[in-house]
């Protein structure tokens, strides 16, 4: 029996594994492949407090490390249900089953496809989510970049280190992204933009993406924009189908909590890119996981 089980290794599940065995509880934290989630995609990170430049694997790392120190254990697993029992809970992953007193969900969120005909038939021969983990791949060629937010101006900066041009295709006439991250894009001689436009189709050969459709949202008029890699960055989707059962998710699928990150099930917490918020970033992940770090002990003291 876990005094806690935190389901996610990403900074907001790394902190609150951090605070809640400095607090001698018994901990566990079930990941499904390298710490970091999210932060391992970002190539450069220049908000994290104490660090002019750091990459997003490097922060991982050094945010994983002093965790065995303080004893947690690492358990690797696909999650497949959350069970409340009421004194207990039951995480159940493809293969075993662990008992806890609570349980911290920061599973985080995924990217969101486009939903467009090739994209699924294009995924890994020209079709990314990820620029830092395939960038390389795709030097000297003409690229496009989908959506407006900073992932995606970020991640359009990034590229053009490989790239022979990018171009951000964006459904509005400006920019969502941060006005730091917009100047910087904006003086990049690489990248070019296609204004109030939407991709309608990704095409190629036997091969690789070789051009995308795009559709006007003005006028309706299509148009033919050839590249060698469409990168997609339009927003995310909780990874929340564990708890569906539960009833502690809006509409969306984002977790609902209080300012203590509990949920309206005792004993069960949220933290991290998984809530119900505005600001999703590695900062406020860090803050949400040292909060429920912190609650999760004051639960247990009070509940026994």
């Amino acid at each position: 029996m876990y005094d806690t089980l935190i389901i996610g290794s990403g900074p907001a599940g790394m902190t609150a594994a951090l605070y809640a065995a400095r607090a001698n509880l018994k901990v566990g934290l079930i990941e499904r492949g390298v710490p970091g989630g999210q932060m391992n995609n970002t190539a450069d990170i220049e908000n994290y407090p104490g660090y002019e430049l750091i990459s997003g694997p490097e922060l991982s790392m050094k945010m994983h490390e002093p965790l065995e120190k303080f004893g947690v254990e690492n358990i690797y697993g696909f999650v497949q249900a959350v069970e409340d029992h009421g004194d207990y809970k039951t995480v159940v992953t493809e293969d075993q089953r662990f008992d806890a007193k609570t349980i911290i969900l920061a599973t985080g969120a995924n990217h969101r496809q486009l939903g467009v005909p090739g994209e699924i038939d294009y995924n890994s021969r020209g079709v990314s989510y990820c620029a830092v983990c395939d960038g390389a791949f795709f030097r000297d060629q003409d690229l496009v970049v989908v959506g407006g937010g900073d992932s995606a101006v970020e991640e359009a900066i990034y590229l053009t280190q490989f790239a022979k041009s990018v171009t951000i295709v964006h459904r509005r006439d400006q920019l969502r992204a941060q006005k730091i991250i917009q100047d910087r894009a904006f003086a990049n001689e690489k990248i070019r933009f296609a204004w109030n436009k939407t991709v309608e189709e990704i095409q190629g050969n036997e091969r690789q993406v070789d051009m995308v459709i795009l559709k006007d949202t003005q006028t309706g008029e299509l148009s033919v924009l050839a590249c060698g890699g469409v990168f997609i960055y339009v927003g995310l989707d909780p990874v929340s189908e564990m708890v569906a059962d539960l009833a502690i998710t809006d509409e969306a699928g984002w977790v609902v909590t209080d300012e203590q990150m509990a949920t309206k099930v005792p004993g069960i917490f949220a933290i991290g890119d998984l809530r119900q918020k505005h600001l999703r970033q590695i900062t406020t992940a860090v803050g949400d996981g040292a909060i429920a770090g912190q609650n999760v002990y004051n639960y247990i003291v009070e509940h026994g």
